[in-house]
This record gives structure tokens, sequence and C-alpha cells, in this order.
């Protein structure tokens, strides 16, 4: 019965099967928070951990059928590394190892050319929490000194029960799109310490509502500004006929269109983690309670700041600070930043899947942000420019430094949507490689124009006798 009903319901919002089962998943997160808020948030640990359980898996289960089984291998197998391998260089490498080689086989034996809702959406997810559990579980047996504060913050003390990591791994708050928390967060709510009110339910009804309603508008922009702007759109011969200028303008409004479908689901799922208590971030300097733990996107930046920088602060945010944490610092025996770099962002084009486009997006990236770099540091070095920068002229400078960012912020996330070779290099071709000519340019001119617009330090001078 469930299944013809799911079919007449896509096809009357005119959407896949698989996206509306997703958005539903996601919603449902609000009823089974309220059901552990008003039932369960004085129960034993053990209750509230299966109530998790069975919870997440019947939300993997409504989305993935049978396929539940590939989180569920691998969360068992999880914890017998910790326990049978323990606090050792020899587990976290294990776990490493065989959690991306499984979602690696798992993108290879189910990779489109299309971007499909399939168990290894949420298994990404699932892979990063597995790892960064024994990364967690590893760091648990240093002293105090050798710890960084994040480090502090999410080492374990003592070895996680099964059911317990089942809880967390399949916590509905986070399972489908995350967002990324640490088992110490997740320990902290099943204690009932995530809260504004000692020993109560949170009194987080109307910060979840916010979130929600953010999320349910940023939807609206998504589907309604989606069929205007697809990424299918691309490939056909009307785009191919368009002038130059009208392309550059699609590629400019299609991410920013493109991006709410990402934004929405992690503003809606957010709501659902500061409705349970997860989200509850203690006290800011003023004062207030804070709830943004589990915040995925920083809104008001991601809309207001002119930086390729900015934007990458401001989106996916738990992930990024997850593979800071765990990939970007722990490289620091490479005594190099932007080899660090590059191989953070390897990382993170590989975990998102095979198809080349990733790694295009990702070397894009890392071009991006360094060439940004540059700019920024001969406009803060030139009295000329800083002057301007800080003029009555800068509204106009806003105007065209979010035109070139949000350009430049599309134009990698072409390969990333289109994935294959054949597809990212027609549209690349299509706009003449405007990318890869601008920056190849700007690594040429923006040392010249240093030496023009800053003026040379002088040397010390004599001082007289």
């Amino acid at each position: 019965m469930a299944a013809p009903f799911m079919e007449k319901l896509a096809e009357y919002l005119g959407s896949s099967e698989p996206a509306v089962r997703l958005i539903l998943s996601i919603l449902l997160g609000y009823p089974f928070a309220l059901v552990y808020r008003w039932f369960l948030f004085h129960q034993s640990a053990t209750v509230v951990h299966l109530f998790h359980t069975f919870s997440g898996l019947a939300l993997a289960t409504f989305n993935f059928g049978s396929q539940v089984c590939h989180s569920l291998l691998c969360v068992v197998i999880q914890f017998l590394l910790l326990r049978l391998m323990g606090r050792t260089v020899t587990c976290v490498l294990s776990s490493f190892i065989f959690q991306m080689i499984y979602l690696l086989m798992g993108y290879y034996y189910t990779a489109t050319e299309e971007y499909d809702i399939k168990w290894t959406m949420p298994h990404c997810v699932l892979t990063l929490k597995l790892i960064g559990l024994a990364l967690d579980y590893y760091d648990g047996e240093k002293e105090q000194s050798q710890m960084s504060a994040e480090q502090k913050k999410s080492a374990l003390s003592s070895t996680p029960s099964l059911l317990e990591i089942f809880g967390f791994s399949y916590f509905y708050g986070g399972f489908l799109v995350g967002p990324q928390f640490t088992l110490r967060n997740y320990q902290n709510l099943v204690s009932r310490e995530m809260s504004d009110v000692p020993g109560q339910p949170p009194s987080s009804v109307v910060p979840a509502m916010k979130r929600f309603g953010l999320g349910l508008i940023t939807l609206t922009i998504f589907t309604i500004g989606g069929l205007h702007y697809s990424d299918s759109y691309f490939l056909t011969d009307e785009f191919e006929a368009h002038p130059f200028w009208y392309k550059c303008v699609y590629i400019l409004v299609w991410v920013k269109i493109n991006l709410y479908k990402y934004i929405s689901c992690w503003l809606i799922t957010e709501g659902v983690c500061v409705l349970s208590g997860l989200g509850y971030n203690g006290k800011n300097e003023k004062g207030e309670h804070q709830w943004d733990a589990c915040a995925n996107v920083r809104v008001w930046l991601f809309e207001t700041t002119p930086l390729f920088t900015g934007t990458i602060n401001s989106f996916n945010i738990n992930t990024n600070a997850w593979v800071a944490r765990h990939v970007f610092k722990r490289l620091k025996f490479l005594g190099n930043k932007l080899l660090s770099q590059m191989f953070t962002l390897l990382f993170l084009a590989i975990w998102h899947g095979l198809h080349s486009g990733y790694l295009i997006c990702f070397s894009l990236e890392f071009i991006i942000v360094n060439v940004e770099k540059q700019a920024q540091s001969l406009v803060r070095d030139s009295p000329l420019l800083a002057s301007i920068a800080q003029s009555h002229l800068y509204p106009f400078v806003y105007v065209v430094q979010q035109l070139i960012h949000w350009l430049f912020m599309g134009y990698p996330l072409v390969p990333f949507c289109l994935f294959t070779y054949d597809k990212w290099l027609k549209v690349y071709s299509s706009i003449y490689f405007c990318g890869h000519i601008f920056f190849f340019f700007a690594f040429l001119v923006l040392p010249y124009l240093r030496k023009v617009f800053v003026p040379r330090k002088r040397g010390n001078e004599k001082k007289e006798d």
C-alpha cells in the first residue's frame, strides 16, 4: 500500500519518489523528537538508545529497504575494531581503511551519471561518524597536556557499548543528511545535560521552529527556482546556443538556487536537533543560551559574504569542522599548510564519490581560495586599495565582488553536479574555460600588482650619532 501512495504523492508534487521519501523522513524527526521530550527524557540510557536506534532504522528502511544492512554491518564492525584493537594507531588506521573502502565500493557498484538518492548518501555521513569515533576513542588515552581544546571536548574516556554506538549512529536528527556530532555530545544528550533547564527538557521549541520555518522557505525557493535553473539545462542545445554573457549569468543564478537544496535539508534537520536538545551549545558572552551546536549553515553569512572563504565557512559547517579536526590538523607533521590543505581537499573529493567532477571541483576550490587570500593580502597591504575599500565607493565594490564571487562559486560546482568528464567538459568548453583563464591570469598578475600598489619596506636606517 505504501509504495503506490508514495508514487502518487511524488507524481503530484512533481518530484522523484526517493526525494519525497527523504523529505518526509527528515520531517518525521520532529515527532520523534517530541516523543523523546514528552515520554523518554527521564527514562534510562538503555531505553533512549533503543528509541534512537529503532527510529533511525525505521527511517533507513523506509528510504532504502533491505540495503540498511550496509550501515548495520559497518556499525558492528566498528564496534568490534574498538573492542579488539583498543586505543591504538592500528585501530584508527583499520577503521579509516575499512570504512572508506566500504563507502567507495558502494559508490563504485551503485554509481550512475545522475544524482541518485540511495543508501550511499547517508552512508557517507555515517563513515565520518565512525572514523571520528575511532579517533576520539584513541585520543581518550592521551594526557590532557597532549590534547587540543577540541580533542578534550570529544575524547572518550571509556569504551562505548554496541547499543550506545547504534543510538549514536542512527539518531534520527543526523543519520540521513547530517550534521556531524561527536559521541560525547550524544552521551551528553542521553544523560540530560544538553538543556538550558538542568534535568528538564530544553526550552528549545521556538528556536527549533525558527530553523524549521527557514528550512521550508529555502526548500520552496529551491523547488520553484529549480524548475527554471536545472542541472540538465547545461547539456541542452538551447544552453549551447546562448551568448557567453547569458551562460555566465545562468551559472551565477543556478548555483545560488542549487545550494538551497542542501541548505533546506540542513536547516530542517538542525531544527530536529535543537528540539531534541542536541543543538544546545551553552551560553554566549552575553549569557544568552545558544542552539547552534548542530548548525550546518550560517544563513546570514551565506547570503551576505562577498568572499569565497566566507561561503565555505558558512556552508556544511560540521563536516568542514570534522575534516579540519581529524584530517587537516592531524597532517601537521607534514610541516606545510598548503600540503595539508591539498590532502584535505583530496580526501573530501574522494569522500564525495568517484566521479571526476568531484576532483575538478575541489582542485578549483584550492586554487580559488589561495588566489583570494593573495588578493586580500594585496588590498590589506596597499594604502590606495585599502582606502578605496573603505570609501563611499565600497557599495559598488561590494556588488562587483558579489558578482565575481557567485560566478566563480558556480564555476567549480558545475563538475560537482554534472559528475562525468563528458558533461562538465562540454559546459566548460561552451564558456571558453573562463574560470581557468581568470585564475591563471590572477596568479600571474597579482605578484606584479603587489609591486605596483604595495610600498616597499625600507631597510633599517643608520641611527645618527
